[in-house]
């Protein structure tokens, strides 16, 4: 992590859209760390076209814009969501043959012997499991949906019946950084009983 204040050069090209239109075009961005966990980008006001949102801060001749006023980020020609991602923050996304048993108030919801385990810097291990060994009569799908910078965008949440809301989620095209979670589903560590042998 670096500290707020931060700043240092983008080395990727960053671009934004907005109702269709290419509004921003840079391989002169910064990073800003504004907020502890991940920085912001400031945009150089000259690639900055016609049809960009009023930025929400102004720093020598940079320009920060909101998040959401953008239709959509690129780093590179990778879509971005949420915000930047912070280039000092890992995701390793690694098969493993330990086995790994679900369970929610001692009824079984998962267990599988076939993991990926997905190591992402500041947060607990994550167990992704194949569909196959979901016992889906327990769980109810849910409308959520959620984005992560470093994973993509989910596909799908589940909940117990009559217990917690989304409890699991999934990425069926998740980014290519952690491409072995594809399709497979995860729960939250902190929402069941978790027995990793």
């Amino acid at each position: 992590m670096k500290p707020v204040g931060h700043s240092e050069a983008v080395p990727r090209r960053i671009r934004a859209y907005r109702g269709g239109q290419l509004v921003l075009d840079t391989l002169g961005a910064r990073y800003v760390w504004e907020k502890e966990y991940y920085p912001a980008y400031y945009i150089p006001e000259g690639d900055v076209r016609a049809g960009a949102p009023e930025p929400q801060t102004t720093q020598d001749g940079l320009l920060r814009f909101a998040w959401r006023d953008m239709d959509s980020w690129f780093e590179e020609d990778e879509e971005v969501f949420v915000h930047p991602r912070d280039p000092y923050h890992r995701v390793d996304a690694l098969r493993s043959s330990r086995p790994v048993r679900v369970e929610h108030d001692g009824v079984l919801l998962a267990e599988s012997a076939a993991p990926v385990m997905v190591f992402e810097t500041g947060l607990p291990t994550r167990y992704y499991l194949e569909r196959t060994s979901v016992h889906w009569d327990k769980l109810t799908a849910s409308d959520t949906e959620t984005a992560c910078p470093y994973k993509g965008v989910t596909s799908g949440y589940w909940s117990v019946a009559g217990g917690p809301a989304d409890i699991a989620w999934a990425y069926d095209f998740p980014l290519a950084a952690v491409h072995p979670i594809a399709g497979l589903v995860c729960f939250y560590n902190e929402k069941v009983q978790l027995t990793v042998g």
